[in-house]
């Protein structure tokens, strides 16, 4: 009999990747989604549109702890993915409550909705390397302490220690992902990444002359989200539950990022890209470098992707994107 997954996020980047992976190993996948991702298919569910036909999606809000309980209660998953958040770092300075609101309560309903109905269920929290924010060392292993420097990096401190807590409160087999930066073609276009592959892209193609930027200094520990999901399952395929450092162990600049991705392209970065002061963030995390020593020892992972794939395989998909749809 297949396992029953069940993935909370799984419109995006992430959990697309993360269902795709679970089908091909014969799970059962459902998720649950808001009722606004169904009433707007075309640009909502695209991440999943063609694997659509092969999951069930349930309609409910991570902020409303009766629809997630019932959903729970309904299907008693043998594993769960809580992946779902309000990701974007930048959105959380402009927005705290919803921030928190989503992040911490969402995660709290969640647990408890499995605590629940599932004594041997399996738990798997997304948390982040923007918990380790103002780094007190380099690289960062999962005893390093969190000074997170956004709304965003404490909400996602906040659902590390929830879960933690059901862990060793409930004996429930709950694992904390701390997954450095992660990236794909599948990534939304506010994050950085993207918008320098896809500003790259625009520029090529005559759309626009230039590209604002904040922190171009910034260094972060970027890889593949494909490799990252990788991960996540294999933390829910150990007999003991644990918190575990997801990177690459290899570290670049935002500005490295935007002169491969120009390069590509046959530009010079230096011609296109302007710093935009209002763009860096009220709290800045400078660099952020992992060591991942223990999951390539226990989970026996490692990271396939590299850098320089990352980036062209980032900016041909938005080539493409651009001659498509012409935006």
């Amino acid at each position: 009999m297949s396992k029953l997954a069940l993935i909370t996020g799984i419109t995006g980047q992430d959990g697309s990747y993360l269902a795709e992976l679970l089908l091909e190993k014969g799970y059962n996948v459902h998720s649950i989604i808001r009722r606004i991702a169904l009433e707007d298919e075309t640009h909502r569910l695209w991440r999943i549109k063609n694997i659509i036909k092969d999951v069930t999606l349930h309609s409910a809000s991570l902020e409303s702890y009766a629809s997630l309980y019932k959903i729970v209660q309904k299907i008693r998953p043998d594993e769960v993915y809580h992946l779902a958040a309000q990701s974007y770092v930048a959105y959380s300075f402009e927005d705290e409550f919803s921030t928190f609101n989503t992040n911490i309560n969402g995660t709290h309903y969640i647990l408890s909705a499995v605590k629940e109905f599932s004594k041997n269920l399996k738990f798997y929290f997304a948390g982040s390397s923007e918990m380790f924010g103002k780094v007190s060392k380099i690289p960062q292993d999962e005893n390093t302490p969190f000074h997170p420097r956004s709304a965003y990096g404490i909400s996602k401190v906040t659902g590390y220690h929830l879960t933690k807590n059901y862990r060793e409160a409930y004996k429930l087999h709950a694992s904390n992902g701390i997954l450095f930066n992660h990236e794909s073609p599948r990534r939304g276009f506010e994050f950085v990444t993207r918008k320098i592959s896809h500003g790259a892209a625009r520029i090529k193609k005559g759309l626009q002359k230039k590209l604002k930027l904040g922190n171009i200094n910034a260094r972060r520990d970027w890889g593949h989200a494909q490799d990252y999901v990788k991960a996540m399952w294999l933390m829910l395929q150990q007999d003991n539950p644990g918190d575990y450092v997801i990177g690459t162990g290899i570290e670049n600049s935002v500005k490295d990022f935007a002169k491969k991705a120009f390069n590509h392209v046959g530009l010079n970065y230096k011609d296109h890209i302007v710093v935009d002061k209002s763009l860096i963030r009220p709290a800045e995390v400078n660099a952020l470098l992992a060591n991942y020593s223990k999951a390539k020892k226990i989970l026996k992972w490692k990271p396939e992707v590299s850098f320089d794939d990352l980036v062209k395989g980032m900016v041909e998909s938005d080539l493409e994107f651009v001659t498509n749809y012409g935006y």
